[in-house]
């Protein structure tokens, strides 16, 4: 009989240690989620913070690229000889050579 009574005085014991076990499994397996979510929420902000990083700095490139084609073709304006002839007629006051003004250099032959 005394047995019996020391089993029954030690199964409320029992249970309640598996209570307590699977409580503290629970809050462990909680914690162990929201870490998980945490990082894919981070990792999602992060991802989409990288990409308006891209999009800014394909706009940026589109720019200057854009500006570069702007650039050449100014380029190839200001080196335009008849802008150069112009120029030299005009504010320099520059004129073609005459018969008498020009003179033939010859290489030697080798």
């Amino acid at each position: 009989m005394q047995i019996q009574e020391a089993i029954k005085e030690t199964l409320p014991m029992v249970d309640h240690a598996r209570l307590n076990l699977k409580y503290s499994t629970c809050i462990f397996a909680a914690f162990v989620l929201m870490a998980v979510a945490l990082v894919y929420v981070w990792s999602h902000i992060h991802m989409t913070k990288l990409e308006y990083q891209i999009a800014a700095e394909i706009s940026d490139r589109e720019k200057l690229l854009e500006e570069q084609r702007r650039l050449k073709i100014e380029m190839a304006t200001l080196k335009s000889p008849q802008r150069i002839e112009a120029i030299a007629k005009n504010k320099l006051r520059m004129s073609y050579p005459g018969q008498d003004q020009i003179i033939v250099l010859k290489w030697p032959e080798e």
